[in-house]
């Protein structure tokens, strides 16, 4: 490469920088590099900064426990030169050789506890998930907006406000968030109000500050808001943005969901947030088991199906327009589709025989599923109005579970028992080049990252951290078919990729009953979504 360019990495994205160009200039448009970040990469080697969404291949993993071995003794230990006056010392006691040896077992014991203990920090080093920079995390303050206008109707907005916005950003992964404590007397409402410098020194020591004033208008909110370069004196502004909705909590939210959003594409590498994304899930929380959806923080839950039955396995469609799930409400199982935007079911034949698992393919345009309509379950491909019918799979045993690789939507996987007990398989989007990608325990509901590289699923190993035999959550490199375990509390399953490919919504039993839970893809920042009732099966939305 030549001497006059610089690569640097943010996310997912590769550019190249001439030399001399400004640093608050990035190659993604409409967003935002900060200076600090390009000086850090700067001072590297190009060669010093992993490719992000790469495996590290200094620390291969296929457990997700590292093997240290200690080193051999050498060969006749017994003389050697010392370095300082080149005489020979006599021979070493062999109490004195089982006790340095000793010691040196001890060492590496604690070295590989420390390694093990340490894994789900150093798992994000091992697979590039897209919650890392490849630096250090954006130091972002967030003081409470000011109120613009003081009457009774703004501080129960303003609330709502600053503590959604405060939980995007802590939840985006991307940012180390700044303790309140730590910030200076005077909150700033506008530009003029901040002193940057203040907060761009200690105690705060803030890359970033995210600032402005809520109020209200007649029946209107109003809300301005900057996102300011704290290390940048001279021009720090990096986005300014004016909101107007009607005055009221959910107006708040989204609101505060839309600024978000604006700084995390800014500083996430040009990634959309997910702050205005769905998840859909199952709940039993009336007496059956119905379709439910929730925001991707799991406020405003909502019921979706009235069917007074069992509902299975609901999948939002690309567009978000549909949801696909399977019922029993009409006898057998049989997947069927809501339209949300319609409020009713849309025209999809019966096929007869067990149905289940449907996935849409990334262009909205088919589905896949699993159907014993001609005996043993296989997956069909088909049009989403219930056309063309494809088989896809012939092979005795049960075949179900199938997603797309929603990148190049060239590539299926799902699970078979083929070879026993179940295990994760992927194909060609024809059927074609059958690879077997886990190599025992009991491994189902496979979901595949929106960047094509990664697989989730529920794997029970028998064997490994947590829980004895426990069923847990992995990730796994598509290409190496290297492995790292996320989860190691209680019973661990269904597994769905953010849209971001930041994040994982999964079921889990940990606080005694199944419920929703999050967490960044590398299994850090583990919350629970849902409380009520038992709540299984979620969906991430496509968007």
């Amino acid at each position: 490469m030549s001497g006059d360019l610089m690569p640097y990495i943010i996310e997912e994205h590769v550019s190249v920088v001439p030399e001399g160009t400004p640093d608050r200039m990035f190659r993604l448009p409409g967003t935002y590099v900060p200076g600090w970040i390009l000086a850090a990469l700067r001072a590297s080697s190009a060669s010093a900064i992993p490719r992000a969404a790469r495996m590290t291949s200094a620390m291969p993993i296929t457990s997700s426990v590292p093997t240290i071995r200690a080193p051999q003794a050498r060969q006749n230990p017994a003389r050697h030169v010392s370095a300082g006056n080149g005489t020979i010392d006599p021979p070493e006691s062999r109490k004195d050789g089982r006790k340095r040896r000793w010691h040196k077992t001890v060492s590496i014991f604690f070295c590989a506890l420390l390694l093990y203990t340490a894994l789900p920090a150093f798992s994000q080093d091992w697979i590039r998930t897209g919650t890392g920079l490849g630096v250090e995390k954006v130091r972002l303050a967030v003081p409470d907006f000011k109120i613009a206008v003081s009457d009774a109707t703004t501080p129960p907005l303003q609330q709502v406000f600053d503590e959604v916005l405060w939980n995007d950003l802590a939840n985006a992964g991307i940012f180390d968030m700044v303790s309140k404590s730590f910030y200076p007397l005077q909150m700033p409402g506008s530009p003029q109000e901040l002193n940057i410098t203040a907060w761009g020194n200690p105690p705060p020591n803030a890359n970033m500050v995210a600032f402005g004033n809520v109020g209200t208008s007649g029946a209107d909110m109003q809300v301005q808001g900057w996102l300011y370069d704290a290390k940048n004196v001279n021009a720090p502004q990096v986005l300014g943005k004016q909101y107007k909705e009607p005055a009221n909590k959910d107006s708040a939210r989204d609101i505060a969901h839309k600024f978000a959003a604006e700084i995390i594409f800014r500083l996430g590498g040009g990634i959309a947030a997910i702050t205005e994304s769905k998840i859909a899930f199952i709940s039993a929380r009336t007496g059956h088991k119905e379709v439910w959806e929730m925001d991707y923080d799991g406020a405003n839950q909502r019921q979706i199906s009235r069917l007074g039955s069992i509902s299975l396995s609901p999948r939002i469609s690309p567009g978000g327009d549909r949801i696909a799930f399977v019922t029993y409400a009409h006898g057998g199982p049989d997947v069927v589709i809501w339209s949300l935007e319609l409020s009713r079911f849309l025209t999809f034949p019966k096929f007869g025989g067990t149905n289940a698992s449907p996935a849409w393919a990334p262009d909205g345009t088919k589905l896949l599923f699993s159907s014993s309509r001609n005996g043993d379950p296989e997956l069909y491909l088909v049009n989403a109005d219930g056309s063309g019918l494809k088989r896809l799979t012939a092979y005795k045993g049960v075949d179900i579970s199938p997603v797309w690789n929603p990148k190049t939507s060239a590539q299926i996987a799902w699970v078979s028992d083929r070879s026993g007990l179940p295990q994760i398989y992927i194909m060609d989007a024809d059927g074609a080049n059958v690879q077997r990608m886990t190599d025992g325990g009991y491994a189902v509901s496979p979901s595949w990252s929106p960047n094509g590289q990664f697989l989730l699923f529920s794997w029970f190993r028998k064997w490994g951290p947590g829980e004895p035999g426990g069923q847990d959550i992995y990730i796994m490199d598509v290409a190496s078919r290297q492995w790292v375990q996320l989860t190691n509390q209680g019973r661990n399953d269904f597994p769905s990729w953010s849209p971001d490919g930041r994040h994982i919504v999964f079921q889990s039993n940990r606080s005694g009953s199944d419920q929703i839970w999050t967490m960044l893809a590398d299994g850090s920042q583990q919350h629970q979504l849902t409380f009520t009732g038992s709540n299984t099966m979620p969906n991430w939305s496509w968007k």
